[in-house]
């Protein structure tokens, strides 16, 4: 009997046992708590986000009507943040959040509105005390090398190698005065130093500047380097590797991009005419209706109005020698008296007046008689001052180095 209590009493110890070993292996469920989401400095879990962009016709007291803010305070908001931003100026596609309460007033609490990818402006009118930062994301920017052989023009070409297409418009920009990139030709080539900017390393923000580049045309190499040489305006001119600069007082073209449709000629027959004979004292620039057209050079507009054949059409006087004329504008951007500079967008290509398709005829005076600006000489732009180009030759010498570096291999 008492060998039979011993057999018993062991079965129950190694019973026990077993349930211990089976309790220690069952998997301990920890409770895992989720990250909460932050962006613009606010915890997004502690309200209801709503993410949008602004829609034609959207104004910011609608937006914040509609959300449970009442005229009145909208009013007193709008005042408030009025020296850091112009609610009136809220543009149709930029994004916006709206961060509102969580409780059954449902009400609007912060407005973020996206300028860019890098700048936003932060309304927060919560509390009694209204709140308007301007903000910036944190930019990375980064060096960047490009090259290539143009095969039909410079935007198809920078297309096809899948660079920045305003790398591109930089590079127009810059050989503006030196190149005509209307008649570019197969085989000219190109090499250029640019930054990109990226927000938290990761995620493109832009193109940068242009620091230094090369362009072959029709075998004539020139150079360009940025140089900021008025340290009040602080904007960067581009020079060659003998400091003169590459600005010019007329662009060649008053498009960024497009082509000579027709050009001066005195004895040019016009089909709208009936085929007779009627001097052509303009270049025709073809590009789709719409298109910007640029002022060539500074100049007061002395005229900017509708008139017969010419339809809507801006000329500009730029010093007691020059005058330019643009027709056939689908609309101006400019008024009669208004001063702009060159580059500045005056109007878009259209087909108002005699035209049969969409352009701009470009017309050139010089001393009151009208020119054909491809066949004069046009006054260039004074060099650098001697004083700042032992900086400039310091600045310059790494960029060349690199530049002069890149080679244009047999698949290129």
């Amino acid at each position: 009997m008492k060998k039979l209590s011993l057999i018993l009493m062991a079965m129950l110890t190694l019973i026990g046992c077993a349930d211990d070993e089976t309790k220690e292996k069952e998997p301990v469920v920890k409770e895992v708590k989720k990250p909460k989401t932050k962006k613009f400095g606010y915890i997004l879990d502690d309200y209801e986000v709503i993410s949008d962009t602004i829609q034609p016709g959207d104004s910011f007291g609608q937006i914040l009507f509609e959300n449970g803010i009442d005229y009145g305070t909208i009013q007193q908001i709008t005042d408030s943040v009025a020296s850091v931003f112009d609610t009136r100026k809220i543009v149709a596609g930029k994004p916006y959040t709206l961060l509102k309460s969580k409780d059954s007033t449902g009400q609007a609490q912060v407005f973020i509105y996206e300028e860019n990818k890098i700048d936003y402006v932060v309304l927060d009118f919560k509390d009694e005390v209204v709140q308007a930062l301007a903000k910036k994301r944190p930019v990375t920017v980064k060096e960047r090398i490009a090259y290539g052989v143009i095969e039909d023009n410079l935007s198809t070409t920078f297309d096809d190698l899948g660079l920045n297409i305003l790398v591109a418009y930089g590079m127009a920009d810059i050989y503006a005065w030196t190149i005509d990139f209307f008649k570019l030709q197969p085989g000219d080539k190109f090499k250029v130093i640019y930054t990109e900017k990226y927000i938290n390393d990761t995620i493109p923000a832009g193109f940068g500047k242009i620091k230094a580049s090369w362009f072959e045309h029709k075998g004539k190499p020139i150079y360009a380097f940025a140089f900021v040489s008025d340290s009040i305006k602080g904007k960067p001119d581009y020079y060659d590797e003998n400091a003169e600069n590459l600005r010019r007082a007329f662009l060649k073209s008053p498009l960024k991009f497009g082509r000579i449709s027709s050009r001066y000629n005195l004895k040019r027959r016009i089909a709208y005419y009936g085929n007779r004979i009627r001097p052509h004292k303009g270049t025709d620039f073809a590009a789709p209706v719409g298109t910007p057209i640029m002022a060539t050079s500074d100049g007061t507009v002395i005229a900017s109005e509708y008139r017969g054949g010419n339809g809507n059409y801006v000329k500009l006087r730029h010093n007691g020698t020059y005058d330019t004329q643009y027709l056939h504008m689908s609309k101006r951007a400019v008024s009669r008296g208004d001063y702009v500079r060159q580059g500045e967008v005056i109007g878009y290509i259209g087909m108002t007046g005699n035209t049969s398709g969409p352009h701009v005829c470009y017309r050139f005076w010089k001393n009151g008689k009208q020119v054909d600006p491809f066949n004069i000489d046009l006054p260039t732009s004074e060099p650098l001052a001697e004083e700042l180009q032992p900086e400039y030759y310091e600045l310059i010498a790494p960029l060349r180095a690199q530049l002069d570096e890149i080679t244009f291999d047999k698949s290129t």
